[in-house]
Parts: structure tokens; sequence; C-alpha cells
């Protein structure tokens, strides 16, 4: 069954419950405790080809009590269970998620973090593609992120929003520590140690600003961002980011560099070189940098064996300590 007005609905714990119980009941007794999930975000899902094929398991969504569908192109919809990496660590991996620009309600777009930590999971590692604000960012490069923007949060569309559910966490969770610490440090450890510097992409870390979609940013919101402080600017994330704190989870969380925004402001009708462009030439002058939910793909997969090597290397360093 598929839940799309919390309103309605039960209380998110009762639903989350009875999903973790579904699930752990189709998972062998080594998959049944993850350590670790993993949303694989827009362009990302190769990441669950990084698990171990003899004992993966996979669920559609659809086949899940109470789980949203993603309907998103390049997000498969699947629920994947396995081990990684040399040390076999269970994991859990969200390939594609739900978001609220497609209709679902917060409760709905946070309702997969708070199953995870009903399996067991302590750590949750969040991906997504997203515009760059940073005029220093390139296409293709990674955005370790060490901070966010919640503008929809703002004013009042926030996850934690209602009675509070105490099964999961606080009232007033605090979020000035949000992006963990410790894991931002093993990441840029990890980068190093796979000689991922040495090339042209390049790891940052930055703050990203989540914006409620689905249309892209105009240049006037992409240069309002800038000010505000963000690096990057995208349409999911932070909603899970905030119910896994409140959750106790703790959060990695990376942002792939797929465009850069537009920051300068558009040319205006009584320019006098606007004025005596013909229309092919006015469309070619206002197509540059116009984003693109294909480029947003095609920059995933040329991005995505760094990102499942920088993963699987950040697993395998968590493990060993």
């Amino acid at each position: 069954m598929e839940v799309t007005d919390s309103s309605a609905a039960p209380n998110a714990y009762v639903r989350a419950a009875e999903t973790a119980n579904y699930v752990r009941s189709k998972l062998p007794e080594s998959l049944q405790i993850p350590k670790v999930a993993i949303v694989c975000g827009s362009g990302l899902g190769g990441l669950a080809e990084t698990v171990e094929p003899e004992t993966k398991v996979q669920l559609a969504y659809s086949t899940i009590p109470n789980f949203p569908r993603s309907t998103v192109q390049g997000h498969a919809g699947n629920f994947v269970f396995g081990h990684i990496g040399p040390q076999r660590m269970p994991v859990a991996l969200l390939v594609g998620r739900a978001h609220f620009y497609e209709g679902h309600s917060m409760d709905v777009v946070t309702f997969a973090t708070r199953v995870c930590k009903l399996l067991g999971v302590e750590t949750i590692i969040v991906t997504n593609a997203a515009g760059g604000i940073n005029e220093n960012f390139e296409v293709g490069d990674i955005v370790c992120l060490n901070d966010h923007l919640n503008l929809p949060g703002i004013v009042g569309i926030h996850p934690l929003r209602g009675p509070n559910i105490e099964e999961f966490g606080v009232r007033f969770p605090p979020l000035s520590d949000a992006y963990d610490l410790d894991l931002r440090r093993r990441t840029h450890k990890a980068w190093k140690k796979l000689g991922l510097n040495q090339q042209k992409r390049r790891l940052h870390e930055g703050v990203y600003a989540f914006l409620s979609g689905p249309t892209y940013e105009t240049r006037a919101e992409c240069r309002m961002l800038r000010t505000l402080g963000a690096d990057v600017v995208g349409m999911s994330t932070v909603p899970e980011i905030v119910v896994a704190r409140h959750s106790g989870l703790r959060v990695l969380a990376f942002s792939l560099v797929t465009n850069k925004a537009v920051l300068e402001a558009g040319p205006r009708g009584d320019d006098e070189i606007i004025q005596n462009m013909t229309a092919m030439e006015l469309e070619q002058h206002l197509s540059a940098g116009k984003a693109s939910h294909q480029e947003v793909l095609d920059a995933g997969r040329e991005a995505a064996k760094d990102m499942q090597a920088l993963v699987k290397q950040i697993l395998s360093d968590l493990h060993e300590n």
C-alpha cells in the first residue's frame, strides 16, 4: 500500500515497523542487520552493482508494504541488500527515492530512512545529483556535504512538523553536527588512498541548498543561493538527513555536480545586440548553461566508477575500525 497523505496515515513508527518486519522476513540471517544504508541518487544506481551477487537480495519498492514508489527517470525503485568489500559488510541500498515534488508528503519522502533505522542501520550515506553554485566547482566534481540550507523547512515544509515520534528521537534535535566530521575525515583519506586526487575530478566540501523543485532554478535564484552560502543545489537529501539525525544515525552525504548553475543575469529585451538577433540565435544564446535531466544522468554515469570506489573504500575503512 502506498501512503501519500500523512494526515490520514497511522503513526510513522507503526508503519515503519511493519515495513521493517516485512523486509527482514525476506533476508537471510547475514543481511538482517545492515549496518550501513546508501541512498543512490540520479544516475548513481550503479552503486548497487558493487554488492556481492551471491548473497544479493533485491526487493522492488512496489512489493514492499507502505513503501513509496519513485517515478523519476534514473531511479530504479529497488531496495537492495548485500555484502560490500573484502570485509563483507552488510549494507542496504535504496536505488531511487521519493521526492517532495512528486506529490508525496514529507512523511512519505523520509519513510525509507525510518525503516532503515528500524532495520538496525547505524550510518547512512546519501548521494544526489546537484547543480554547482560555487563557481570553482566543475561538472563531474564530487562534493562532500558539511552543511545545508533547508529552504522549504524554513517556511514550514519540514519533515519533523507535527507530533514528535518519541520512538525515533527528541522533539528538538540539533543539526549543527548533522554531517559527521569523522566520516568526512575518512572520506578525504579514502580519496587520497585511492589516488583519486591525482585526476581531473576533484573532491570538495560544501553546503547543499534544498529546494522543492521540480523546476530547475532561475538565474536570480542561483545568485540568491550563492549569496546565502550555498555551493550546490538540489531537490532531495535534506529531508532524509533531518530524519536520519532525528533517529540518531550518523550521516555522510555526497553531491555529484552534474551541471553548473547560470549565475549571470539574463539578457534584457531592450539590449541592442539582442534586438538584432534571429530566433535561432536567441535560442542558442539562452540555452547556454541550461540544465536538463539527461545531462544529470550522463554526468552520473561518467562519475559512477569513482563514486563507487570511494564509497567502497570508506566502508572498508569503517569495518577495519
